[in-house]
């Protein structure tokens, strides 16, 4: 094993878990319909942050549900209208 070099300042880790019908999950509360505008949104205005979907984060209940790293930072009840404090928080 070796560390890797990569070019990234801060990953944004976007939950697009899905579940079964009626159980609570990031895909069902919107998780796809964030990601896209905010992956073109950061791409637009940052070069070392990467957007990447991942699978459940546990955290279903606030939904859709991000995470910040290395900030550690996680947000839940994400939505399209918090991009431009996403970007802010990113810089």
């Amino acid at each position: 094993m070796r560390l890797a070099e990569h070019p990234y300042r801060k990953l944004v880790l976007v939950c697009t878990n899905d579940r079964a019908p009626g159980v609570n999950c990031c895909l069902q509360r919107g998780a796809l319909e964030l990601f896209e505008p905010l992956k073109a949104a950061v791409k637009a205005r940052f070069t070392d942050v990467r957007v990447v979907k991942t699978g459940c984060l546990n955290n279903c209940g606030t939904g859709v549900t991000l995470v910040i790293m290395p900030d550690n930072l996680w947000l839940g009840e994400v939505t399209e209208a918090d991009i431009p404090e996403l970007l802010e928080q990113l810089a």
